[in-house]
């Protein structure tokens, strides 16, 4: 452990390095939160040491593999599971033992809550309370569940912070470039048909966001992401094994059959497969819930997800759909990628301790949807009660 109480110290001194560079554009980062939230990451990161010695892990597995490994470091470049393997091996190399290297990866997971808190402060300077005086923003970077997820050896932490890192950077595409295209490797590799919801949220969004965007940015958008997405089809179809196929919907269908009977086996399942879509969706989003939690994590996930469904109440108002037809292209793109995401895992997952994984990864483009939308009508409100002070104003000095 002495390993990684040097790794904390480094990885402190590393983001105090990264503010620093970061406040020269944003004023608004608040230092002595952001270190909380490194002491509040690395307190999970022990939760997930002491779960992953006590329960079976994808963990335990990738360091077996880089264990065992004898070829070139390049031979594990690759998609999904490989690509963990290929980020790990140098760190390996070095020296870095099981401790060490769960401890880097939880690090890039919290990197990944550094992005989202970019994300949201840089387009939301509106501070929102909810349940009377909690601050929302506080509130969505101090889920635990969000936190456990991505702080251990695996798939979790890198692509939290790819999906964080792409989000961050197409606020401003032409000064982050190489950031954009950094985040979307990192989706691409670790999960390949992320990237397709991605690349295609994208696209919508910015093609019906009320921005005004010339034709040619538009089209370039289009014609890149598209254009990518036609590129690395066989990767992606690859993932459900689809690759090959020549009747994509009936063997998309057989597959999700097969692969949700077979998640379903795995100790936490449930049947899925008869649900309407509105109780599959309810159940990627908000299970467990109490009655039907596996265990004493999935007790305190079933506290978060109540939370998650209160925060879901506030948006389900007449005038949502309104705010969603004029939002901008980020809110558009947020809920593309959100509701892209949940429609196809809701065909495949059927085990409980997989959907709570999973879903971490999309979860906080709802998030930034409902946030956007509690802000809007916050200064909606405010701009409202200008004019009409100002109209207040006037009427009296008419009348003097």
């Amino acid at each position: 452990m002495v390993g990684v109480v040097f790794l904390f110290v480094l990885f402190f001194l590393i983001n105090q390095s990264i503010f620093a560079a970061y406040k020269k554009e944003h004023a608004f980062l608040d230092l002595k939160k952001l270190n909380l939230l490194y002491l509040y990451h690395t307190l999970f990161f022990g939760v997930y040491l002491w779960y992953a010695y006590n329960n079976p892990s994808d963990s335990h597995r990738y360091y077996n593999d880089l264990i065992n490994h004898e070829d070139s470091w390049w031979n594990l470049f690759g998609t999904d599971t490989t690509f963990i393997n290929f980020l790990s091996y140098p760190f390996f190399k070095l020296g870095f033992n099981y401790e060490m290297l769960m401890f880097t990866f939880s690090w890039l997971g919290y990197l990944g809550f550094f992005y989202a808190y970019l994300f949201f402060r840089e387009k939301i300077p509106v501070k929102i309370k909810v349940f009377r005086s909690v601050d929302l923003l506080t509130l969505i970077l101090f889920f635990p569940n969000m936190h456990f997820w991505t702080a251990s050896l695996g798939k979790g932490a890198p692509i939290f912070l790819g999906l964080m890192m792409f989000t961050y950077a197409i606020i401003n595409p032409k000064s982050r470039i190489g950031m954009l295209i950094l985040g979307s490797l990192i989706i691409f590799y670790i999960r390949p048909h992320v990237f397709m919801f991605v690349a295609v949220g994208a696209v919508l969004g910015f093609m019906s966001g009320k921005e005004k965007i010339a034709f040619w940015k538009k089209l370039l958008i289009y014609i890149s992401m598209i254009g990518s997405l036609v590129l690395v089809q066989d990767e992606i179809l690859a993932v459900i094994g689809l690759q090959g196929s020549e009747n994509l919907i009936e063997d998309f269908q057989a597959a999700s059959e097969t692969r949700a009977e077979d998640l379903s086996d795995a100790g936490s399942g449930v049947d899925m497969s008869t649900y309407p879509l509105p109780l599959k969706l309810f159940t990627f989003w908000f299970r467990p819930l109490f009655i039907d939690a596996p265990n004493i994590l999935g007790l305190i996930t079933s506290f978060e997800n109540l939370i998650y469904l209160l925060l879901f109440f506030k948006i389900l108002k007449v005038d949502f759909i309104k705010f969603i037809k004029n939002s901008p292209s980020l809110v558009k793109m947020s809920l593309v990628i959100f509701l892209m995401s949940s429609f196809a895992m809701t065909f495949v997952m059927s085990n409980l301790g997989i959907i709570m994984r999973q879903k971490s990864m999309v979860m906080y483009f709802l998030f930034f949807v409902i946030y956007y939308y509690l802000a809007q009508k916050k200064y909606d409100k405010i701009i409202k009660l200008r004019k009409l002070r100002q109209q207040k104003k006037k009427e009296m000095e008419v009348a003097v």
